[in-house]
Parts: structure tokens; C-alpha cells; sequence
């Protein structure tokens, strides 16, 4: 009766925490820190983009026109930069992903099936 209920427990239970808990949630933060950096760029070159075009628009300052077309262009920079550290950070955090997360659960995972199939034997 034991044996039945430590088999039936160990359906109840879930993945096993890998060793390295700690690192795996500092990518998590590291992700959702490079998401929001990714939509600081976005909104900065959305502000750059209303301001270029506001000064475009005014009729009365001729003179500074340059300072619009300067912000378009910055403008444009600003979210192709953006836009290549997201790429750029994410994929250097999926390496690591795969490295810490998922070839430590495997192997943590294959560990306790050997020894849980030692101790049934």
C-alpha cells in the first residue's frame, strides 16, 4: 500500500527545480528588461517623429526647419538602433536560455529516473 501511494504521489508532483533557479529568473528579468528597453526606443523615436513633424508644420519659423528634418532622421535611427539590441540581446539570451535551463533540466531529470529505477530494483 505504501508503494502504491509513493507511486501515485510522484504523479502529484511537479517538475523538479533545477539547481540553477537563480540564474534561469535573472534571464527571465533580463528578458523583460530588454522589452522594455525595446519600447523606450519606440516611444523616444514616436516623440521625435511628432516633434519633427510639429516643427515642419509651423509657418511662422521657417528658420529652424532644419531642427524637423534633424529629428525625422534621428527619429528613424533611433528605432533602427532599438530595434538591433532587441535582436541582438535576445538572441544572446536564448543561447543562454538553452544552456542553463534546458540541458540542466534534462540531466537533473535522467539523474532521478537512474536512481529512482536503483531503488525500485
Amino acid at each position: 500500500m505504501k508503494n502504491e501511494a509513493k507511486k501515485l504521489f510522484r504523479f502529484l508532483r511537479t517538475k523538479p527545480v533545477p539547481a540553477n533557479t537563480n540564474e534561469i529568473l535573472a534571464l527571465e528579468r533580463t528578458k523583460l528588461a530588454n522589452e522594455r528597453t525595446l519600447l523606450s526606443y519606440i516611444r523616444s523615436s514616436l516623440y521625435l517623429l511628432l516633434g519633427g513633424i510639429g516643427i515642419l508644420q509651423l509657418k511662422d519659423f521657417e528658420r529652424i526647419k532644419w531642427l524637423g528634418y534633424v529629428a525625422l532622421v534621428v527619429c528613424v535611427i533611433f528605432l533602427a538602433l532599438g530595434i538591433f539590441r532587441y535582436i541582438l540581446l535576445s538572441r544572446r539570451l536564448y543561447k543562454w536560455n538553452r544552456i542553463l535551463f534546458v540541458d540542466t533540466i534534462s540531466e537533473k531529470v535522467e539523474k532521478q529516473a537512474d536512481e529512482r529505477d536503483e531503488r525500485e530494483k
